[in-house]
């Protein structure tokens, strides 16, 4: 595409005020010579809004993710690679007795560590099925920028490094292999401004002054592992601090590149593209997830909204018809058109007009082993709450389950997926294949909702659902009711399936209990419908599928 093209078809893809405050900015604009599939899908976002999200998405509703990377090597939670940097921080305090201190012992070297020599996807991903798993997820890079597959484009990879396998190959062909849709997630956009902590130094004790590793180069590797390999290609912090760097909290504000961030350079965007583009084309995701503010780099660069336009019009070209998915944050009303939206650890409060999607997690993003030793995982109960909640609201959910540095789960997290897939195994007709009702919901829970925050962020601040908390689906004629809790007295009272109601107009003929597909009593009247609950209750009885049919 010729850059004056580019350049008009901009113009309604990229803030006005950016483009003003930043007329020079030649990084927007990738090089020319980095061609996209040819299709439909051009890169600016009138051409993106042709999007709609393929029906095997909607349809699934439940995936799993495998957020694993040489971050859970240490098994010391989110974020370790940035935070072992700042002095006096946990992580960096644990690095220093674990492994020296990061003048010394880098996470270059925390990633040389890393082996996965217990890694079995076969086994993990049949165990994910079972669990109800219509699609999985795997971490393709983070803000490590660390790369998870045989990339052309980036030699610090795993295939070289660290466990020395092809991990993306591996996931996805156990993926694949067990019926499911395969995802990557890519968060190496932001290195540049995450790995900026490793330009520092301690301010105090006996190695006051003396740098951290994240200024090395390619020369100060002689007669070391690393040898031949660039430290600079791995931490890219060749290039001047952001405002107010020191802050460990103002990253969060620069998200988006506003605020003050160093901006990256070309050479840094181009490659990101190049690397993407390849990892797309090696391993064909059928989803590819984007831990950014919109799109990646967006938007000092374009290379995101080409990407973008990349997945789409190579899906139409192998698969005969648009079947990929990008899941972005933050999206605008247009960009909700675009791709679909995702909301990180939180979820909607109402139907969504667009399928979405809420990822979040049963511990920390990285493996935590403390996490495990104390038992402080989500329950089974709150990840089968929020799947039925999400699914109301005409989303879907990601679930991850950390991996451990050796590519394995603990116990705790195994019993977690093995009761949901419990739960899925006796309910899942209630989930699979379903639409929004006309109403998502009732109950008290309603009343207490919090708000979403930035990228989401309003989980578990609302109120626990209880048994006079409903959820609703559709799925052809039927109307699938969960109750979201065994009621002490036997009974509960549907206020939105009365007589009168103004959304269930029909005549109500039998009411199921899906879990054990028993008839159940029920009364129809004005106030709501009541429905007698059998003496014996299912095994998991926290969110209960009620089958709502009728005879006309």
């Amino acid at each position: 595409m010729h850059r004056r093209t580019l350049l008009k078809q901009l113009a309604a893809s990229v803030p006005a005020v950016w483009l003003a405050q930043h007329a020079d900015a030649a990084s927007f604009f990738s090089s020319d010579d980095l061609q996209i599939a040819d299709g439909p899908f051009q890169p600016n976002w009138n051409s993106l809004e042709q999007y709609k999200t393929p029906d095997w998405y909607r349809n699934a509703k439940f995936g799993i993710w495998a957020h694993w990377g040489p971050q859970c090597e240490p098994e010391f939670g989110d974020w370790y690679a940035r935070e072992m940097y700042m002095e006096g921080n946990g992580k960096y305090n644990y690095h220093v007795s674990k492994y020296g201190h990061p003048s010394e012992f880098g996470f270059k070297d925390v990633i040389n560590e890393w082996k996965a020599e217990l890694w079995n996807p076969e086994e993990l991903l049949e165990l994910y099925k079972n669990a109800g798993a219509r699609y999985f997820m795997a971490l393709a890079n983070h803000h490590d920028n660390f790369d998870l597959y045989n990339s052309k484009y980036h030699n610090w990879n795993s295939t070289k490094i660290g466990p020395k396998k092809d991990l993306i190959a591996g996931w996805a062909k156990a993926a694949r292999k067990q019926g499911l849709h395969f995802g990557v997630s890519v968060h190496a956009a932001h290195a540049w401004s995450w790995y900026e902590p490793a330009q520092r130094s301690d301010t105090k004790g006996p190695k006051a002054g003396i740098p951290y590793d994240g200024k090395l180069t390619k020369k100060d590797g002689k007669g070391k592992w690393w040898e031949g390999l660039d430290p600079q290609e791995l931490y890219a912090q060749n290039h001047p601090l952001s405002k107010a760097s020191n802050d460990n909290a103002v990253i969060h504000a620069q998200w988006d590149w506003g605020a003050g961030v160093a901006v990256p350079d070309k050479a840094y965007c181009d490659k990101f593209f190049k690397r993407t583009i390849d990892l797309i084309d090696k391993y064909d995701p059928d989803v590819v997830y984007f831990d950014d503010t919109v799109l990646p780099l967006y938007p000092i660069s374009d290379v995101g909204l080409k990407i973008a336009a990349h997945l789409y019009n190579k899906s139409i070209k192998t698969k005969g018809s648009l079947q990929a998915v990008i899941n972005g944050k933050i999206l605008n009303e247009q960009q909700r058109k675009c791709m679909v939206w995702d909301i990180e650890r939180g979820q909607s409060n109402s139907i969504e007009p667009l399928p979405w999607q809420t990822d979040t997690c049963i511990g920390s993003w990285h493996y935590n082993k403390p996490i495990f030793d104390n038992h402080r995982y989500k329950s089974a109960k709150t990840v089968v709450h929020t799947l039925v909640d999400v699914v109301s609201k005409n989303g879907n959910l990601m679930l991850s389950v950390p991996v451990k540095g050796n590519g394995t789960i603990d116990s705790d997290e195994r019993k977690i997926v093995e009761e949901i897939g419990r739960w899925m195994k006796a309910n899942s007709e209630s989930i699979y294949d379903t639409r929004p009702w006309t109403i998502f919901g009732e109950g008290p829970a309603l009343e207490n909702a919090a708000p979403l925050s930035a990228q989401g962020f309003n989980e578990g601040k609302g109120k626990p659902m209880e048994a006079q908390d409903i959820r609703f689906v559709v799925k052809a004629d039927v109307l699938y009711a969960t109750v979201m809790g065994w009621p002490e007295n036997g009974k509960v009272l549907i206020k939105n399936l009365g007589s009168n109601s103004q959304h269930y107009k029909k005549k109500i003929n039998k009411v199921e209990l899906l879990a054990t597909k028993q008839t159940l009593a029920f009364e129809q009247t004005a106030d709501g419908l009541l429905v007698n609950f059998p003496e014996n209750r299912p095994e998991e009885f926290y969110a209960n599928a009620l089958k709502v049919m009728s005879s006309e």
